[in-house]
């Protein structure tokens, strides 16, 4: 069981399991889900870039040049906020993976120097 749980681990910054398991398979699932929406931005900037360049091409219809110019704008302001978005996200990640981290190897370093104490006390006994 520990062997399967340390290959299901191995890709985490974490070597040892820790108790927070959960919470750090919920972050790494919420930056992959981060990234996805990063690129679901970009995509649409895209076809909204297409979509501009397109109707912006159109000689038989002069009148509705200007639905190509709002296309490209509204395409720029897409990609602003995606990234804006992502940037975000990413910042608090990072910040809760380090919370998560460093309360991870607090606590080990806590265990460790309770055994420690505790074998010191046994050898002066």
């Amino acid at each position: 069981m520990k062997d399967e749980a340390k290959k299901l681990f191995r890709f985490l910054r974490t070597k040892p399991l820790p108790a927070n398991t959960n919470e750090i398979l919920a972050l790494e699932r919420t930056k992959l889900a981060n990234e996805r929406t990063l690129l679901s931005y970009i995509r649409s900037s895209l076809y909204l870039l297409l979509g501009g360049i397109g109707i912006l091409q159109l000689k038989d219809f002069e009148s509705i040049k200007w639905l190509g110019y709002v296309a490209l704008a509204v395409c720029v302001v897409f990609l602003a906020v995606g990234i804006f978005r992502y940037v975000l996200l990413s910042r608090r990640l990072y910040k809760w993976n380090r919370i998560l981290f460093i309360d991870t190897i607090s606590e080990k370093v806590k265990k460790d120097a309770d055994t420690q104490i505790e074998k010191e006390n046994a050898t002066a006994e």
